[in-house]
């Protein structure tokens, strides 16, 4: 049960780049609201169907001896591990621009960075700046396991369930169409991801 927490806190890591949905959206050729939900159905059924796969066959290869990291239970000498080290390493650095985007710009907004000051030598320097406290906090927290159970009972839960749900209700006061249950319902979603939250940043710190 304790460890179901934990994992639930670990899930809810593949939704903390969702903020990148208005953009992908923009980019979409042909972008309707339905071609738009296709592709993220088909996205995620993909990701799910590879990632569950790789969970269940790691899991009945070492069982409770699995690694938060999977590849790291395999042997440095057996090549077809090693290339999927390389692969993983590859979709790592392709996808960190993805994420890194969005912390950056989330950086300037709260620290009410006008337009105009946002010059490209500027947006190197706080790049290079963001990129070496990150790089720094990279070589100190080395479980894997750990980190991505407390980011995701953190920041997780707080874009997943939280923010938005905040957001919805202040909306919602404006117009009259979304009160009501759906309101509730908003509500609702709110308490969960505080309560997600606390449990799963407690059993990660305690376990």
């Amino acid at each position: 049960c304790i460890n179901s927490f934990i994992y639930l806190c670990m899930l809810s890591t593949a939704y903390m780049a969702h903020f990148n949905a208005p953009k992908l959206y923009v980019e979409l050729y042909n972008n309707t609201i339905p071609r738009f939900r296709t592709m993220v159905n088909l996205s995620f059924g993909i990701s799910i169907i590879v990632f569950c796969a790789v969970a269940s066959f790691g899991f009945l290869t070492f069982g409770a001896a699995s690694n938060g990291l999977i590849l790291n239970n395999y042997s440095t000498k057996d090549t077809l591990m090693s290339l999927s080290r390389f692969a993983v390493a590859a979709s790592i650095l392709f996808s960190y621009p993805l994420n890194f985007v969005g912390v950056r710009d989330s950086v300037l907004e709260l620290l009410n960075v006008p337009e105009t000051k946002r010059t490209n030598a500027y947006l190197n320097t706080v790049t290079a700046g963001l990129l070496v406290v990150v790089t720094g906090l990279a070589f100190v927290i080395t479980d894997l396991k750990f980190l991505l159970s407390m980011i995701g009972s953190t920041w997780g839960n707080t874009l997943i369930y939280i923010v938005p749900s905040i957001m919805f209700i202040q909306l919602s006061k404006k117009l009259p169409d979304m009160q009501g249950k759906v309101q509730y319902t908003a509500w609702f979603t709110a308490i969960l991801g505080v309560v997600m939250s606390i449990i799963g940043t407690t059993m990660t710190l305690k376990y």
